[in-house]
């Protein structure tokens, strides 16, 4: 007899032995005891989780005669009538398996549906199975429609496929839809484990482990990989055999590389890294791993004790949670995940491996960089402990000015760009200010007097906040209209050199202003309604756009004559203007003619549309800058501006308060 292969031979011949899939096995079984059968259903999922298989036990189920040739429909299929063992054996008449990756043409399911008129010739219900539905033509679902909303009452319908986003709705709609779900890897190995004991094939719970992670959620892969590992093994199934089998990346690879990045080591991600190319292992495996590996420090972190203690990567996965923080377990997570597509943009897959284990390293470590030797160090940026702040006294937030002073030099006021309008403010909280803007406590265990001396900040060691200016436009008065002192600075240290004072941004230039004329408002008059009713498009619509109307003549052939200016050497092709004139001509009603002339136009719909745009903006902006509220919580917070861009008019057609003409489209 010839060997049959793990997966046909163990292949569940009941719902009973459904492994994974409970949610479909307990709806099935509900509806044949009680008899509500529906006329067709929809099994989908990816390979090899059961959909084949649920659609014979359920044919079973429908056409079950029991062992004593009197049994109806159930949910328990006896496995021993004609139509049991028929169906198992795949030759069962009323039966029909319908592949439609090579079956998928419209003749294919007129033939079907033939068929579908005749009576089941040994069973109960004649059962239609297509599987890979997704792959019939579009004729052929709409040959197949009206058969599969009514068919005969002793016809069923089973559709099973891969990606049901392919398929049409009107077919969705008329079918019971049950998703078959991926296997989790305890599932798998747990089934893993009676087949090899079934099979007598003693096997290491590494080894099951490796082969059920391998599966990714298929049991029809899960037994093909073991029918590999056994002949692999010359029948057993040994770790070091399996992984060597499947190419996977060992975990205390996976470890010596968070080891390395979590101290910082470069050299050790390097030695690794040419460890791994040596020993011929995937670098997309390494990632896996280690992806897997940080999945598990990172819920050790989050949740400690969560992990299973049964699984012998969770001591080591322990162990590196306290090394590495958990912001950068996060972040290293991203990356490996992140990086995973990176691996096929080059051609040397190592070389992408080494760039993505490295980009951790070009992060900064979580706390201050050690100063240089001798530099005196700014006071840090940190707030005091909650403790400390719930039981100092009461007193006004006011910012501490030492830790902050900066050289007396002329700063440049920072642009004034547009904001959105800003909320009004809550009346039972204050809202936060700015990081920047924030009083800094002093630290808990050695709190500064107010009046200690400023500290000074060198040139060696500039402070992270001293890139961001403070407008000089917030003046004293403003400061004391909001109650708060003004910010005292420091005098530069006498072996400092000075600071280079930064160059005032330029002004911006005023856009030349739009001088329309009568034949700019002709021209707009006429064009406008021409586009909206789409007789201008693409390129003739944009040259009629650029274009100013020098003059109106009469041709020498009769009709009119309209010259043009255009700027752009692209639209003065002959092509365009013909066109152009025959949308004029088709709405004036009499022969048209354009010439082209090169020159700047000055009165084009574009500069009018331009023009109109820019004075909707100035005036949200300057809405925005007299907001008696943006106002105010610039002068009570210090650093606080608007966002340049962040101020846009709204549409005529908005309903806000505050709208602006809307410009007609480009």
């Amino acid at each position: 007899m010839s060997h049959v292969v793990l997966a046909r031979k163990y292949r569940p011949r009941s719902f009973a032995q459904m492994v994974g899939q409970a949610h479909v096995v307990q709806a099935l079984g509900n509806a044949l005891t009680s008899g509500r059968l529906h006329h067709a259903y929809l099994f989908t999922g990816t390979r090899g989780i059961g959909k084949t298989t649920v659609s014979r036990i359920l044919a079973k189920s429908l056409n079950c005669t029991g062992p004593d040739g009197n049994g109806g429909v159930t949910a328990e299929p006896c496995g021993v009538c004609q139509a049991c063992t028929e169906i198992d054996a795949d030759r069962y008449i009323d039966y029909i398996e319908l592949d439609a990756a090579s079956n998928r043409s419209i003749d294919e399911i007129r033939d079907l549906i033939e068929r579908a008129a005749y009576k089941p010739s040994v069973g109960r219900y004649k059962v239609f199975m297509i599987d890979e539905a997704h792959q019939l033509t579009k004729d052929a679902f709409n040959a197949l429609l009206k058969t599969l909303e009514e068919p005969p009452d002793y016809l069923k319908f089973v559709l099973a496929t891969t990606d049901p986003e392919k398929m049409l709705p009107t077919v969705l709609s008329r079918c019971l839809q049950f998703n078959l779900r991926p296997m989790a890897p305890e599932t798998v190995a747990a089934h893993l484990q009676q087949v090899l004991a079934a099979e007598g094939v003693a096997a290491d719970a590494g080894a099951i482990r490796l082969l059920s992670r391998a599966a990714r959620g298929s049991m029809r892969d899960a037994l093909s990989l073991t029918d590999q590992a056994i002949a692999f093994g010359a029948g057993s199934l040994a770790e070091d055999g399996v992984r060597a089998m499947l190419g996977t990346v060992d975990r205390s690879h996976a470890a010596a590389l968070v080891q390395a990045l979590a101290s910082r080591d470069g050299p050790a991600v390097l030695a690794t890294v040419d460890a791994l190319r040596s020993m011929g292992l995937s670098a997309a495996g390494t990632l896996e791993e280690m992806a897997g590996l940080l999945q598990q420090m990172a819920v050790e972190q989050a949740v400690p004790g969560a992990l299973d203690d049964a699984d012998p990567d969770t001591a080591g996965a322990r162990a590196l949670a306290t090394q590495l923080p958990p912001d950068e377990t996060q972040l290293l997570y991203s990356i490996v995940v992140h990086g995973r597509a990176e691996l096929s943009l080059l051609s040397d897959e190592y070389a992408a491996l080494t760039m993505v284990l490295l980009r951790l390293l070009a992060f900064p470590p979580a706390g201050p960089a050690p100063a240089p030797t001798g530099a005196p160090r700014a006071a840090p940026l940190v707030a005091a402990p909650r403790e400390a702040r719930s039981t100092a006294p009461a007193r006004p937030v006011v910012p501490v000015a030492a830790p902050l002073s900066r050289p007396a030099t002329a700063m440049p006021p920072a642009p004034q760009a547009a904001a959105v309008p800003a909320a009004p403010p809550r009346p039972a909280a204050q809202p936060p200010a700015p990081a920047a803007a924030r009083p800094l406590a002093a630290p808990p265990v050695r709190p500064q007097p107010p009046a200690a001396a400023p500290q000074r900040v060198t040139a060696e060691e500039p402070p992270p906040w001293a890139e961001e200016a403070v407008p000089d436009d917030f003046s004293a008065l403003d400061a004391a209209d909001a109650g708060l002192p003004p910010m005292p600075q420091a005098e530069p240290a006498a072996d400092e050199p000075p600071a280079p004072a930064r160059a005032a941004p330029a002004a911006p230039m005023a856009a030349a202003p739009l001088q329309t004329t009568a034949l700019g408002d002709r021209w707009a008059a006429l064009v406008r309604p021409l586009a909206a009713a789409g007789s201008l498009v693409a390129m003739v619509r944009e040259l009629a756009w650029q274009a100013e109307l020098l003059a109106v003549t009469t041709a020498d052939g009769g009709g009119q004559l309209w010259r043009l200016r255009v700027e752009r050497e692209s639209l003065r092709n002959p092509g365009l203007a013909a066109k152009l004139a025959a949308a004029l001509a088709d709405a004036s009603g009499q022969p048209a003619q354009v010439e082209v002339e090169a020159g700047a136009a000055q009165d084009s719909i574009a500069r009018r549309d331009n023009h109109a745009r820019e004075a909707a903006q100035r005036a949200a902006e300057q809405l925005i800058q007299a907001d008696p509220e943006v106002r105010a919580l610039m002068a009570q917070f210090r650093t606080a501006r608007i966002v340049p861009g962040s101020v846009k008019p709204l549409a005529a057609d908005s309903g806000g308060p505050h709208t602006t003409p809307k410009a007609p489209p480009p």
